[in-house]
Parts: C-alpha cells; structure tokens; sequence
C-alpha cells in the first residue's frame, strides 16, 4: 500500500492481484488502483469475478486545500460544533501556569486552524468515556500538548515532565 501527500491509500496492480491471491474473498471496492485498466484487463488472469475499479488520481490542489475541505465535514454532533473549545480547555485549569500554558497551546492550535480537530476530539473522548473503552496512555509528539491532556486525549501532564509543546506542532 503506498500513501500520497494527503494520507490517501492506493495500490498497485500486482499488489492487489497478490493481495487476491491470499485472500479470494477481499472487499476490492474500497481499493483505489493507480491503473485500474491494467488491474481490470488482468483480472482474467485471476480466475475471479472482480468489480471494475476505481481509479487513483492525483490531486490539483494543495494539502492545505485538502485539510481545509475536510476539515469542515466531521461527523459529530452539533452540540460538540458549538462548543467554545477554548472557553472549555480554559475552564479545566486550576493554577496560573495552567492558564498561561494553555493560552500559549491555544494561539498554536488557532494559527493552524485546528480549533475543529480539538471539537472532534472532545467528542471521541467522550464517546470512548461513555462506552467504556479503554485507550492507550499517550504516544508520541503528542504528549506535549497539555490541551490533549485536558481534554483526556492522552494521561502524559507535559507540565509535570516540562515536554514543550513545539515539540507537537513542529
């Protein structure tokens, strides 16, 4: 599986033919092939009666487009739309330096656009909360961001350990 600038999967054909090979039953529809008119004139070949499959293609637009675009289309509920996510992060802090850090985490976050990712999170973590599903401690460059650990993404305090957050939003 190769993966483009925008996080998009796509194959190519002799990885999708072994791919069948192993797996006779594969769902092939959720495949984009960089050739699919190679894939589908070789398909004879397989013995098997296989959908005609859609075609990867490169993108025109720029990533910051892309992030954008979908930015915009997270499937949440409208309550968790509208919540003032700063307002909320905010109320969470008991100390002073809480406060500054956040507010410092906050501008970052507010430079990147990224106020509709922390939305989202929010409500993941509160689905996962309330159907008590355990996830993992915290992993990676994320544990910086005290916001996250606010608003229970991750256990790490990256006040207690002094991780700053450039570290995450590199």
């Amino acid at each position: 599986m190769k993966y483009d600038a925008y996080g998009r999967s796509f194959t190519d054909t002799q990885e999708l033919c072994d791919l069948l090979y192993a797996k006779p039953d594969l769902e092939l529809t959720r495949f984009l092939v960089e050739d699919p008119d190679e894939f589908n004139s070789s398909r004879a070949a397989l013995h098997a009666e296989v959908p005609i499959l859609n075609s990867y293609y490169p993108l025109e637009e720029s990533i910051e487009w892309f992030d954008q675009r979908f930015q915009a289309n997270w499937h949440m509920p409208q309550e968790y739309k509208d919540i003032d996510i700063a307002e909320y992060v905010l109320s969470l802090c008991k100390e002073d330096y809480e406060l500054q850090r956040v507010g410092k985490e906050l501008l970052l976050y507010q430079e990147r656009n990224l106020f509709d990712l922390l939305r989202y999170l929010k409500y993941l973590v509160d689905t996962l909360r309330k159907n008590n599903i355990v996830w993992g401690v915290g992993r990676g460059s994320s544990v910086a961001s005290y916001v996250l650990f606010l608003i229970g993404v991750h256990k790490i305090d990256s006040i207690y350990y002094q991780l700053e957050i450039e570290e995450f939003l590199k």
